[in-house]
């Protein structure tokens, strides 16, 4: 190889250095284009954000050369923005935190769940949650028969009984019997011990079922003769609406 040409590849290797190293970087995060610095993006050292832009660089890059990150480019916004300016965002903050732990940027995942939004979910809804037995599987149970019954229909809908103590699930077992003798489907959700009253367990279970992307009501169920405890007290007919 001629000393020209030496110098030639080692002129690329050096701009090829300098361009991995370059302190404005260019990001395409999910089809949106950002452009910040390299200290930017590594200023919480810990965080997998700047474990990305440590050393040579791990990401892909476009077709343009920017890097590459396959998260959703519209919530990346304020994160840069947090790196930037400390600024904590105050709209789609489910979103934001969302982002916030898969970049592990933990000064503002901690902000963030102190936030009303994030602490409300975290602390209060999904401890009384935790104390409803088997909830996310009955909400699997739930949504399995109503896309059975969705035959040819514009809605199908669930029994649910939502019975707080133990007192009332032995009230309502008569009604259970006599549900299952019709070949009825009922899902049946506690008792529990927490202060959440049954309406509280209705609005969180419209609210996850929603969150799946199904469109969903409730209402109270009217109950045929033969039960001998009021229905509309335990028994809820939920709504699945498909078009």
């Amino acid at each position: 190889m001629s000393i020209s040409s030496e110098h030639k590849s080692l002129g690329k290797q050096v701009t090829g250095s300098l361009r991995t190293l370059s302190p404005i970087v260019e990001l395409n995060v999910g089809g949106e284009m950002y452009t910040t610095t390299l200290s930017t993006l590594k200023k919480h050292p810990g965080s997998k954000l700047a474990e990305m832009f440590t050393g040579q660089p791990k990401l892909r890059t476009d077709s343009e050369g920017r890097f590459f990150i396959d998260r959703p480019g519209t919530y990346f916004k304020y994160i840069l923005e947090y790196l930037r300016s400390n600024q904590v965002p105050t709209q789609c903050i489910q979103e934001v935190y969302k982002e916030a732990l898969f970049y592990n940027i933990e000064p503002l995942i901690k902000q963030l769940e102190d936030s009303p939004q994030i602490f409300g979910e975290l602390m209060a809804r999904k401890q009384f949650l935790a104390r409803v037995p088997n909830y996310s599987e009955n909400i699997e149970l739930m949504i399995r028969i109503a896309r059975a019954e969705a035959v040819a229909s514009r809605q199908s809908s669930v029994i649910v009984c939502a019975v707080r103590t133990e007192e009332d699930a032995a009230r309502c077992q008569d009604a259970l019997n006599s549900l299952d003798m019709d070949k009825k489907s009922v899902v049946k959700f506690g008792p529990w011990k927490a202060a959440p009253s049954i309406s509280d367990l209705l609005d969180c279970i419209q609210m996850d079922v929603e969150a799946k992307g199904y469109k969903i009501s409730w209402q109270p169920h009217v109950a045929e003769k033969g039960f001998r405890v009021k229905s509309h007290d335990f028994f809820y007919r939920f709504l699945f609406t498909w078009w």
